[in-house]
């Protein structure tokens, strides 16, 4: 092993050996350093030494880089690591992975609530329905888009005077400041915005990527939670039993027909409105008096069709997959139902009633016939609430179908709707033996 004082000339010179992949040359004024030249012709400076027994090579870098005393400096100190036990490969990795935390760091404490918000969404959005979902974009919309029927421009949601706040800086004292000013003008928007901020800090939280952000119990703070405003029900958002024939008569008499299925069968059934209009024809059974409904809290529940329903849909065109179709939705389900509802509503002169007030009358309206309220809540799909109903009480389909006719047929009384079960029942048999090849 040739060994000689590192020179400039010495190292120009240095060639590797015919014949062979590369070719070293070893200094004797720094232990272990080395110029190792290719047969290809690259020339690096290298460090070898022991460590635990075993040889290990280190590249130090291109003598065109590294001037002979750089190199030897970097040699030695590499000879006092491997004499004291430490690997210098390890070091480095060390080093590194040390360096690249302090960046990944620094890039987390400069996250803005807008660079996550996109990330919560894509991550949540398979776990949530369609209008929940939409209401997270429309609280967070910048605004000042154009509208389709206005010139007016849209607004921006409550949540957008957030999106360039940094989770560091989403303090109590913040977050107070922002749900003051929000809930001045639009209270019921600000409170909304607030829970769907509340749910986003806990996801946060329990992301390695996030966690620890956002000030620890920020949105709980007492000054946060005096400034929501509480969530309560709309006055006279549901339907009295006065008001079934009004209502009733004013829903029937609506000119589509599907519109008009669908408004009943949100108040027959308690269904909230997006389960009812994602109603396929696969997921409505004539012959056995089903219906499956998509369930955002269970994921799907089997309630009865009762036989007044049933005959409504059994009425309807089969254009689609939907039972509630609609020929110019871009998706061929029927999309807004609630310009009809307020149509029928003001022709009746009833007072407002929103659609999910016809799931709350359902609700209400059970009563009257003393339906246990464990059977009510499994038709409308309300999570259990006892650990009875939990656990043992899940009743079965022909239980629910008892009283579900029952309200159904209370429902059809108070409204004046002479209406024959019997009848309809021999006639959805024929119904049912083909609805299949109906069903595109």
């Amino acid at each position: 092993m040739a060994k000689v004082k590192f020179t400039a000339g010495r190292i120009d010179a240095f060639v590797c050996e015919p014949g062979k992949v590369q070719s070293f040359l070893w200094d004797t004024v720094a232990p272990g350093l080395g110029l190792r030249v290719t047969g290809a012709g690259a020339r690096s400076y290298i460090f070898q030494g022991k460590l635990d027994g075993r040889t290990l090579r280190i590249t130090i870098g291109d003598p065109k880089s590294w001037t002979i005393e750089q190199a030897q400096s970097e040699a030695r100190r590499l000879k006092v690591q491997t004499d004291d036990g430490q690997d210098p490969r390890q070091t480095k990795r060390d080093a590194v992975a040390a360096r690249e935390l302090v960046r990944v760091e620094s890039v987390r404490k400069n996250l803005v609530f807008g660079d996550v918000w996109p990330l919560y969404l894509d991550a949540s959005k398979t776990g949530w329905g369609e209008r929940h979902y939409r209401d997270h974009l429309r609280l967070s919309a910048v605004g000042g888009q154009v509208r389709k029927r206005s010139s007016v421009l849209t607004m921006a949601g409550p949540l957008a005077s957030l999106l360039d706040t940094g989770l560091k800086d989403m303090t109590a004292e913040r977050l107070a400041v922002w749900l003051e000013k929000e809930s001045a003008s639009r209270p019921t928007s600000a409170a909304q915005s607030y829970r769907l901020l509340r749910a986003f800090i806990r996801w946060c939280d329990g992301e390695k990527e996030f966690s620890g952000l956002i000030p620890a119990g920020a949105y709980q703070a007492q000054k946060v939670k005096k400034v929501v405003q509480p969530t309560k029900a709309k006055e006279g958002d549901s339907l009295q039993r006065e008001q079934l024939p009004l209502w009733l008569k004013s829903v029937r008499e609506v000119g589509n027909p599907v519109i008009s299925a669908y408004l009943q069968a949100l108040l027959i059934t308690g269904a909230r409105r997006e389960e009812m209009a994602g109603l396929k024809w696969a997921d409505v059974d004539f012959q056995w008096r089903s219906m499956t409904i998509r369930d955002k809290v269970e994921g799907q529940r089997i309630i009865p069709l009762t036989p007044y329903l049933a005959s409504l849909l059994s009425m309807l065109p089969r254009r689609n997959q939907w039972v509630f179709s609609s020929p110019t939705a871009a998706d061929g389900k029927v999309a807004e139902p609630r310009i009809a509802h307020n149509d029928a509503l003001a022709k009746a002169g009833l007072p407002h009633v929103t659609l999910h007030g016809l799931r709350r009358s359902f609700g209400t309206l059970c009563e009257w016939v003393e339906m246990p309220s464990g059977i009510s809540a499994q038709i409308m799909g309300y999570k259990p609430s006892a650990l009875a109903e939990k656990h043992y009480r899940r009743r079965p389909l022909d239980l629910l179908r008892m009283w579900h006719d029952k309200i159904e047929a209370w429902l059809l009384e108070q409204g004046g709707i002479p209406f024959d079960a019997g009848q309809v029942q021999s006639s959805l048999r024929v119904v049912s033996t083909h609805s299949k090849k109906a069903i595109l």
